[in-house]
């Protein structure tokens, strides 16, 4: 197995692994130490099955809770992150966000497998929220010190949320509901549970205020950091493949999608790796 780092701020490519056999005992130890070090890893060149893959995720550490987005038919645990070549609504998930946040213990990361690639676009930004944290000015540091975030999954999922009611013509099967108002408490700066390294989990979107603190001082607050967590320097830009698995790690990274691929079709099937 061979992992070349990206040169970007955080990503690597692994080769030299099948990802359709079941992995050795090291194997496993070995991707999860890269994981853990460039928090993003891409597979290319892996023929997958759905059965592979949720293999594969069992193997990473298990199935997270997916809420809101139905599974594939025949399945629990994979979902179709799907967009038809003749679709209008606006791009799946492309504001930055961490999966799942609003969860009282959110997914460790997320496996995406590349079936239908445009020649073009639809590419996926990582944003390093170590690096993010590391390289804030001292007066911002300061200002969010021992703040505690509050997450909901409420503006996206519920029943007026954007991928509610109104979200009409996308072909993903998105199932707004009003359990998307629950609220979750997580610090918004705080140590990676397995690496112990400090970094910003979370930001605008599902973090909708900070306890203690008044919507008014914390909308402010949160769109200033939103902005700051995702600059070029934090980024690592990924191209996608066919047959190509990204796996990455939630707790480390903020990601976006991308469109540019207009009148082509783009399928991939998703899992979620729970927490460790």
């Amino acid at each position: 197995m061979h992992v070349e780092p990206s040169g970007q701020a955080c990503g690597a490519v692994v080769t030299g692994v099948d990802l359709a056999a079941p992995l050795a005992p090291q194997d496993v130890a070995a991707i999860r130490a890269a994981w853990l070090q460039h928090h993003v890893l891409a597979f290319p060149d892996q023929h997958l099955s759905d059965d592979d893959l949720e293999r594969f995720t069992m193997a990473m550490g298990g199935f997270g809770e997916d809420p809101f987005i139905a599974p594939i038919p025949g399945r629990t645990h994979v979902i179709a992150i799907q967009r038809d070549a003749n679709e209008t609504a606006p791009i799946f998930a492309e504001t930055w966000h961490t999966d799942w946040s609003f969860q009282a213990r959110p997914p460790a990361g997320t496996c995406l497998y590349g079936l239908t690639i445009p020649p073009a676009g639809g590419d996926t930004l990582f944003a390093n929220q170590h690096l993010a944290l590391d390289a804030m000015p001292a007066e911002l540091r300061a200002r969010i010190e021992g703040l505690v975030a509050i997450h909901s999954a409420q503006k996206a999922y519920a029943p007026e949320g954007f991928y509610g009611a109104g979200d009409k013509g996308r072909s993903m099967t998105i199932r707004p509901s009003e359990a998307a108002r629950a609220t979750q408490q997580h610090p918004f700066i705080r140590h990676h549970p397995e690496t112990g390294r400090k970094g910003l989990f979370g930001c605008l979107g599902y973090i909708i205020g900070f306890e203690g603190m008044s919507e008014e001082e914390a909308l402010p607050l949160l769109v200033e950091l939103y902005h700051w967590q995702g600059q070029e320097q934090f980024q690592y830009r990924h191209r996608w493949q066919k047959n190509m698995l990204v796996m990455w790690d939630n707790r480390s990274v903020l990601h976006a999608a991308t469109g540019g691929y207009q009148g082509h079709a783009r399928l991939l099937h998703r899992t979620t790796i729970a927490a460790a």
